[in-house]
C-alpha cells in the first residue's frame, strides 16, 4: 500500500525559516536527509520532494476556452504543502509511525517541532464507476 505523507507548514515558515541559526538550520536538514536515507534503507522509500516557496505557487484552472487561467495564491491560506514523501508499507499503521518520525525534525532551537504530517493513500486507480 502506498501512502503519501504530506508536511504542511504555517505561512510565514518560508520566511522564518532563513532567520534559524546556521547550526539549527544544519540540524534540521541533516534529520530530513538521515530520515529519507532510513526510508531507503527499509524498502519503504517511493519518492520524496520539498517544494519551492509559496510565494512561486500559481493557481490554474481552465477558462471557458479550455486555456489556462492563473491566479497567484491566495493570502488567507494558513498553511502550504512544503514536502511530502511517497511511502510503501504493508499497514496504514505503518506509514503513520513513519509520519511521527519525521514530525519530531528539529526546530530553531533544536527541539522537536512535531509538526503535523497528512497521511493519506495513494490509490492505484480511480474508483470503479457501477
Amino acid at each position: 500500500m502506498k501512502y503519501i505523507m504530506m508536511m504542511h507548514c504555517p505561512r510565514n515558515a518560508y520566511d522564518s525559516f532563513g532567520a534559524w541559526s546556521k547550526e539549527a538550520l544544519t540540524a534540521h536538514l541533516k534529520f530530513m536527509q538521515d530520515f529519507n536515507k532510513t526510508l531507503r534503507a527499509s524498502g519503504n522509500w517511493v519518492s520524496a520532494e520539498g517544494l519551492a516557496d509559496p510565494k512561486q505557487a500559481v493557481n490554474v484552472h481552465a477558462g471557458n476556452d479550455g486555456l489556462p487561467m492563473t491566479d497567484g495564491i491566495f493570502p488567507e491560506s494558513k498553511e502550504f504543502l512544503a514536502g511530502y514523501w511517497i511511502v510503501n508499507v504493508e499497514k496504514p499503521e505503518q506509514a503513520y509511525a513513519l509520519a511521527a518520525k519525521a514530525s519530531t525534525a528539529p526546530g530553531p532551537r533544536g527541539a522537536p517541532m512535531n509538526m503535523t504530517i497528512e497521511v493519506r493513500e495513494v490509490l492505484n486507480a480511480p474508483p470503479e464507476v457501477p
